[in-house]
């Protein structure tokens, strides 16, 4: 291949005769403050492999020094009783999950880490979208560092406005050997997967060639699991320098395992993400912070709605309003420490949690996901929690996984 970015995977799967319906479980940044979720999750899975006992989900970070080795000495006795197996031997995987918005496509593969750089300012081929709380990296470190495995809830977007990448393989599913294809659990949706070897993936490889040959620089950019892939590129920067020139090339830690989707796809939607901030005079948040933007922005088409006990403004502004508004709150929030900020998904949460005297919920409009790309290329990152993919029932589960250690 020609494309530095993306390479195949030997990718491992749970040997048949395993419920993948136990199996795979959501990411574990999602339901952070529903341990009802969890607790769900666990009497689903009981006492079956479950990708489960492989992950650390948020709700419990505050035990990791407890749970931690008991996933590491779970990992490794999957790989030594069978649980797991190597599915695909240099590959990649063609994934389809259904979700409310439709059919997304997505393509596993792996990326080097050499061509990542989350830093703001990075002119690296693989690049963040939004800033990385590096606060939150060391504790993702802290589980791979000694881990066998990595179980991936990346997900990378390729600005493939032509299609063709994955929609190619997709038409073709037929011709692949089928992976997996079961209901995921609570509401998650359905999940198939089909291999990608020979002529299928050369053809794929050479559809990757050419994203890079006209990438402008910007190959690919995080879609969700940011501070993950950022834990993957800390640890290897950790390692690397341990190891002899010649391993470092092929080392397994150099590479993270992703799914890659296609931003133009019509079943990747961007949700906005609002906040609404408390403990504080409402009319006299809004005031200043509508003179404020007004002044920063400009008049135009792009609507900041906000909102405080049933009463809404909305202002019409000549760029997005998120990158003025969360520098405005930023200063605020630190001028008054007496005030709090949460971060809202869905219009209906936000009103009535912005219906009271003392708080002011703030609703962007959506961020148009063609502007992605080239908003990245010129300011680099966007104001962090700027969109979400989809709802939380509907982010990546955990079923594929893949040596990081030799």
């Amino acid at each position: 291949m020609k494309n530095p970015v993306v390479r195949s995977a030997n990718i491992l799967l749970p040997a048949a005769g395993i419920a993948p319906e136990k199996w795979a479980v959501v990411a574990v940044d999602q339901y952070t403050s529903q341990p009802e979720y969890w607790d769900e999750v666990n009497r689903i899975v009981g006492d079956a492999p479950s990708t489960l006992r492989l992950t650390l989900p948020e709700v419990y970070l505050k035990e990791g020094d407890a749970r931690i080795p008991a996933m590491q000495r779970c990992m490794r006795d999957y790989l030594a009783d069978g649980t797991l197996i190597e599915a695909v031997s240099d590959g990649y995987i063609l994934v389809e999950r259904s979700t409310e918005s439709g059919a997304r496509l997505g393509l596993m593969a792996c990326l080097d880490l050499e061509q990542y750089d989350f830093a703001a300012g990075s002119q690296s081929l693989i690049r963040a979208t939004e800033g990385t709380v590096i606060e939150r990296v060391p504790p993702r470190v802290k589980i791979r560092r000694g881990a066998a495995l990595e179980l991936p809830h990346v997900l990378m977007l390729a600005d493939d406005v032509n299609c063709r990448l994955i929609e190619p393989l997709y038409a073709a599913r037929g011709s692949l050997e089928l992976a997996y294809d079961f209901d995921l659990m609570q509401g998650g949706g359905h999940l198939r997967g089909w291999k990608v070897a020979g002529k299928a993936a050369r053809q794929a490889e050479e559809a990757m060639d050419a994203l890079y040959e006209n990438c402008g620089g910007l190959m690919l950019a995080v879609g969700d699991g940011n501070h993950s892939l950022a834990a993957a590129r800390a640890y290897w920067l950790e390692i690397r320098e341990q190891l002899p020139e010649d391993e470092r090339a092929n080392h397994p830690a150099r590479y993270a395992l992703v799914e890659i989707e296609n931003l133009h796809s019509p079943a990747i939607q961007f949700e906005p993400i609002h906040r609404v901030v408390t403990g504080v005079n409402a009319n006299t948040l809004i005031d200043d912070c509508c003179e404020h933007l007004r002044a920063e922005c400009g008049a135009g088409e792009n609507a900041l709605t906000l909102v405080t006990q049933g009463r809404e403004i909305k202002l019409g502004l000549a760029t997005h309003p998120l990158r003025a508004l969360q520098v405005y709150l930023d200063d605020f929030l630190a001028a008054h420490p007496e005030a709090g900020i949460d971060y809202i998904h869905g219009d209906d949460t936000l009103r009535s949690l912005a219906d009271r005297p003392d708080a002011v919920g703030f609703m962007p409009c959506a961020f148009a996901k063609a502007d992605l790309f080239p908003y990245i290329r010129k300011f680099g990152v966007l104001p962090r929690k700027t969109f979400s993919m989809g709802h939380a029932h509907e982010k990546r589960f955990y079923m594929e996984a893949r040596r990081i250690e030799r």
